[in-house]
């Protein structure tokens, strides 16, 4: 039975998360769509600049785009097309292969991260109503989803501390070697910018 189905969720405490986080997911997208219709950008350009914003350069090229927001090469070239069009962006080339490129943001691009990168704000601040108890066991089982989905391939990219090679477990405690200090449930990153992939 779908988990869709409200039968099925009468018994089964895992349908009733997955049919919260697609209304969640749906939220996600009105608030996007909404901030991308007032600034003329579509949802996808958006997120380009607000990633771009805060990541390294090595890892905004079309190829990590694509993976990070697991969409097509051509899907994140169209967009780049745009934003260079309208001035937002313009390409860096970090390595001596003229043909692979990177983006950086412009002055324009960074006033307009300004204008666009709060939009999930409204969502924040239904988080920000809970108690930091129910905040922080929230967020555990959301930083122990991603990894997951990652390990099974259904997140192409994810720079959560449980796949970085700075990472150790001793015992029941998490430590990050890099910051050489054990790591509460509240330090794990989903996102963090020294995240090195472990070595399988």
């Amino acid at each position: 039975m779908s988990d869709f189905n409200p039968k099925q969720q009468i018994n089964s405490v895992s349908s009733k998360i997955v049919a919260g986080l697609e209304r969640i997911s749906e939220a996600y997208k009105v608030l996007l769509w909404e901030k991308a219709k007032q600034l003329g950008l579509s949802p996808i350009q958006i997120q380009i600049l607000i990633f771009v914003n805060y990541h390294a350069i090595d890892l905004c090229n079309v190829s990590h785009l694509a993976k990070e927001f697991n969409v097509t090469k051509p899907t994140i070239s169209d967009a780049i097309r745009v934003l260079l069009k309208k001035g937002f962006i313009l390409k860096a080339y970090p390595s001596t292969d003229s043909r692979s490129y990177a983006v950086q943001l412009t002055e324009s691009g960074k006033e307009m991260v300004n204008e666009t990168e709060h939009f999930a704000a409204p969502i924040k601040h239904q988080f920000e109503t809970l108690s930091e108890s129910n905040q922080n066991n929230l967020y555990k089982s959301i930083y122990q989803l991603i990894f997951k989905l990652n390990q099974v391939g259904i997140l192409s990219v994810q720079r959560t501390c449980f796949g970085c090679r700075f990472y150790e477990k001793q015992g029941s405690q998490s430590y990050c070697n890099l910051l050489e200090q054990q790591l509460k449930e509240s330090d794990i990153r989903i996102d963090c910018n020294e995240f090195e992939l472990k070595a399988v």
